[in-house]
Parts: structure tokens; sequence; C-alpha cells
């Protein structure tokens, strides 16, 4: 599924759907989307019924790219992006997808990999705030031509996090 911003590949609608549930962020009157279309307001959910695929994964899609222009927004950083979000059903397969990596078994909630430019996530453990965490990371990697030191980046990521439902600053 792809959105401006993102491709999101997930294994089964139940996935999809469940990430859906777990992501309440919608545009709002501090991101760009709201600018240029009109989005569903976040009062008017489909949560808890089963919707069509192609209407959840617009659905999706929507939420997606105001998350990214938000972020984009709290960190000043803009630039044209394809990064892959890859969707795993619970922490075991997270951690599976980990150990096919790295060889090596962690236990991590979510992360970000520059090299595959690639978001990996547990939609059982997952909230807008960390979504927004590792898009930042993404973002980070992809907007400054040398990367910064991890601790860096690190400070950034928290700091959208933290500030992802206050009104953003636009300079």
């Amino acid at each position: 599924m792809k959105a401006k911003y993102l491709t999101v590949t997930y294994e089964n609608i139940e996935d999809l759907n469940l990430f859906d549930e777990k992501i309440d962020f919608s545009a709002d009157a501090n991101s760009f989307s709201s600018f240029l279309s009109a989005h569903q307001p976040s009062g008017t959910k489909l949560r808890g019924m089963k919707i069509e695929r192609t209407a959840l994964e617009n659905q999706v899609i929507q939420k997606m790219d105001a998350l990214v222009e938000k972020v984009q927004l709290i960190l000043d950083m803009r630039k044209p992006m394809n990064v892959i979000v890859k969707l795993y059903p619970d922490k075991t397969a997270l951690q599976g997808a980990y150990f096919n990596i790295y060889k090596k078994k962690r236990e991590f909630r979510a992360w970000y990999i520059f090299e595959y430019n690639t978001i990996y996530l547990n939609v059982q453990d997952l909230f807008a705030e960390m979504l927004a965490h590792e898009i930042a990371h993404a973002i980070i990697d992809n907007y400054l031509s040398v990367k910064p030191p991890r601790a860096t980046a690190e400070i950034l990521a928290r700091y959208v996090g933290k500030h992802l439902n206050k009104k953003a600053k636009v300079y």
C-alpha cells in the first residue's frame, strides 16, 4: 500500500485494521495536508467495523501522510522520501525479523534501518508517538546529507514523540 511518503506492507487485513485502530492521528489545522485536502475528522473513525480493504487502506494512507507531514513540521525538515513500513502481527514475528537481519536476538518494540530505508513495527504494541519517533529517524537520515551521531538523532526523535500532539511552531 503506497502513501505519499511511505509504503506500508502487512501480512493480513487484520494487521492493517489493528494498525488503523492503534494510530489515533489525523490531519489538523497544524499540518500541511489540512490545507490541501479534506481528511476524515478524528471523531468519525471506522473502529470496530469490518470495512473493505480499499476504504481501510485509504484511511490508513490519510493518517500516514498527516503523521509524516506533522513530523516534518516539528523537525522543520521537508524533503520527498519513500520509506517502507513493515507491519508485523506480534512481538514474536518482529523479533524474528530482527533475527533474520542481524542473526542475533534482541527485543525492540520498533526500529528504523537506514540501509534498508525501512521501519519495522509490531501492530499489537504500537501508538502514534512511537511511530512518529521512527518516522523522525527516517526523516532525519533522509534529509541530512551526513547522518548525525546516533545520540543526536535519538534526541530529535524523542523530541518529536513528545511534541506530536502539540501545536508546532512554523518558522
